[in-house]
């Protein structure tokens, strides 16, 4: 009799762990490519670290839930959140109407806008209007690549990475980059004597934290942390902390 309910004691305790274990909520999964200095990226320590992740972090505190990082290359982000394989992805994304189409957005959190990138001792090119019949480079499923790809005469050259974009221009082997200008500055700011900005800023974009478009309960949290963070002047710190 004893031997019998002690067995039923012990089924009795892992059925209430399995229970308890299937209750707890999983983790959120956020999307990050951490090549986007300054935005996300990892120091010496393998951390990832930067504005878009202290972003996400104080939004995730603010609004009470627990995520998990997924750092995964930027079209595969873009690519991930469009069939809700991650719940959000913050990674400088830029807003547009096409994206609208397979995900949700939270409220714009920076200003940003593409601008061109040369070698530093490049003279000949001064701006958009002289990329003609030139090797232009960009990071796969960025605005910059879209923007490369609708310039007549323009020999466009993706790349995995604006990283390997960046210093494949400063080795000389394209003529140009096209990127995202907070992006673009963090870059010529730790290369000042290989690459420079040319002309100005083409057109105006807004980052915003994708979101899983069936989630539009995730999507309000974020809003609403979101909102806080920025009339408490955190955005703004953050901005002076790591965009110069």
């Amino acid at each position: 009799m004893k031997k019998n309910t002690l067995v039923l004691l012990v089924l009795t305790l892992v059925l209430v762990m399995v229970l308890s274990a299937c209750s707890k909520p999983a983790a959120i999964k956020i999307a990050t490519d951490a090549t986007f200095a300054p935005f996300e990226f990892t120091n010496d320590k393998g951390d990832l670290v930067g504005f878009d992740v202290d972003l996400m972090n104080a939004i995730a505190d603010k609004a009470g839930f627990k995520f998990e990082w997924v750092n995964v290359p930027f079209d595969s982000v873009l690519a991930g959140l469009s069939e809700c394989q991650y719940d959000a992805a913050i990674a400088a994304i830029s807003i547009s109407d096409e994206r609208k189409q397979a995900m949700l957005f939270s409220a714009p959190y920076l200003d940003a806008g593409l601008i061109v990138v040369v070698n530093k001792e490049n003279t000949d090119i001064k701006g958009i209007a002289d990329l003609k019949g030139k090797v232009v480079a960009a990071q796969l499923g960025t605005t910059g690549e879209m923007a490369a790809k609708e310039i007549e005469g323009v020999t466009y050259k993706p790349y995995d990475s604006y990283e390997l974009a960046f210093l494949e221009l400063a080795n000389k082997g394209v003529d140009a980059v096209i990127a995202d200008n907070p992006l673009a500055m963090g870059y010529i700011a730790a290369n000042p004597d290989k690459i420079k900005a040319v002309g100005d800023v083409l057109n105006k974009e807004q980052y915003g934290i994708a979101i899983c478009k069936s989630n539009t309960e995730l999507q309000a949290k974020i809003d609403a942390a979101l909102k806080e963070l920025t009339d408490s002047g955190f955005v703004a710190e953050l901005a002076g902390k790591y965009i110069k």
